[in-house]
């Protein structure tokens, strides 16, 4: 379970935006829709889900604002809890932003402050949520749909040839030309890097890196830590390098390439993307989803990557994604680890689950054909158990 504790460290997100709604007429992925059932009709026991669902109600969880649970394609439960983010972020300023009330003026009022519900957890006032580092999960998918389509790329391409247009220490050139795609999918990149472990008000790398005009050359001034492939290290820098790479092999921004080959053929027709000073997409924080369509991306990897009877992702890749390429992450001798970009639990047999920071979840759990998406926004230092636990009765409920 302290896979999941990690919630609090994961990194969040700043930047300019890319918004889009799509609706440029009717595609195969209009004919899917979500079923309703629920738990009864399903024959699943309601007992642990009640107790959850109370829980949550109650403020066990802290500020839990939906959650959805589908079984294959049927949503069992999707619940929102309507939480006031206007009278929660009243009193809250620090180097994360203020709260509704305590701006000074409107300049404050921006992508760059997590505090104001202006923009978190909703964007502005829309049902699409702020997914912080699920954001990293969504982007490996889009790394593996790309070197599907491009002849002679893989993981193992080395990262030289991608940053020839930033001034390298000759330690990290000669660095980068042994480190590989695969190296930044699994964090184990070798990149000095400090994020795990302090909170966004400590000044982890991940906010200087936000803070800065350039994220790529913030992430590429780092001194060398670790050959590549040795060490885990959680660096949302790492990341960031995603965002560049595909946008030199399919000539768009993630963004776009998401619009065009993700989202189009699943139907997720309304999303909010940020994007760096730049202009690149924040691949390690910074995309928003309704939780209905971020339960499709869930059903997609379930389905091992097929959709409306087309493989939208390669079967072997959702397969290389669900492994655990990083083990011990905590130093401890558990079993928890770490994937391409997602987190593979400790339990047997393994669920795969997308985190970001203030509570966003999306849990894929193979043995019972279930996704999860949990949004919240437990980022003003309230108190809140660890939901996962909870959860967690409620799919043995629903085992086969």
């Amino acid at each position: 379970m302290k896979i999941y504790h990690f919630l609090l460290f994961i990194a969040f997100c700043v930047g300019v935006t890319f918004y889009a709604t799509n609706k440029k007429g009717k595609t195969a992925a209009d004919t899917f829709e979500w079923q309703t059932s629920s738990f009864s009709e399903q024959g699943h026991d309601t007992q642990a889900l009640d107790s959850m669902l109370n829980l949550i109600r109650n403020g066990t969880y802290g500020y839990v604002d939906e959650l959805l649970i589908a079984q294959r394609d049927q949503i069992l439960v999707r619940e929102r809890f309507g939480n006031d983010y206007r009278v929660l972020s009243a009193e809250s300023d620090g180097k994360m932003g203020c709260g509704y009330g305590v701006c000074d003026d409107s300049t404050e009022i921006s992508l760059y402050n997590y505090y104001h519900p202006r923009y978190h957890p909703y964007y502005e006032d829309s049902r699409l949520h702020t997914l912080q580092s699920v954001t990293k999960s969504v982007t490996a998918t889009l790394m593996g749909m790309v070197i599907a389509e491009k002849e002679g790329l893989s993981v193992n391409n080395p990262l030289a040839p991608y940053f020839t247009d930033w001034k390298l220490s000759p330690e990290v050139a000669t660095h980068l030309e042994k480190a590989t795609i695969k190296d930044v999918l699994t964090m184990r990149l070798g990149l000095q890097w400090k994020e795990a472990g302090l909170t966004l008000e400590q000044d982890p790398d991940a906010t200087k890196m936000e803070l800065s005009e350039d994220w790529i050359g913030y992430v590429l001034s780092m001194g060398v830590s670790d050959l590549p492939d040795s060490v885990y290290n959680y660096s949302s820098g790492a990341t960031m390098l995603l965002s560049e790479i595909i946008r030199q092999e399919t000539g768009m921004q993630v963004a776009a390439y998401a619009e065009k080959n993700l989202f189009a053929p699943l139907g997720i027709t309304e999303y909010y993307w940020k994007s760096t000073p730049t202009g690149l997409t924040d691949t390690e924080g910074g995309l928003y989803l309704r939780p209905e369509d971020l339960a499709k991306i869930g059903l997609l990897h379930l389905q091992q990557g097929k959709w409306m009877g087309k493989q939208l992702v390669p079967e072997a890749w959702v397969e290389k994604a669900f492994q655990k390429h990083s083990v011990d992450i905590y130093g401890d001798g558990g079993t928890e680890g770490y994937g391409y970009q997602w987190w593979i639990t400790g339990i047997t047999p393994p669920d795969v689950v997308g985190l970001g920071y203030g509570g966003q979840s999306l849990l894929i759990s193979p043995d019972t054909e279930v996704v999860v998406v949990i949004n919240a926004w437990n980022v003003f230092d309230n108190e809140a158990a660890n939901i996962f636990g909870g959860l967690l009765q409620v799919l043995r409920a629903m085992e086969r």
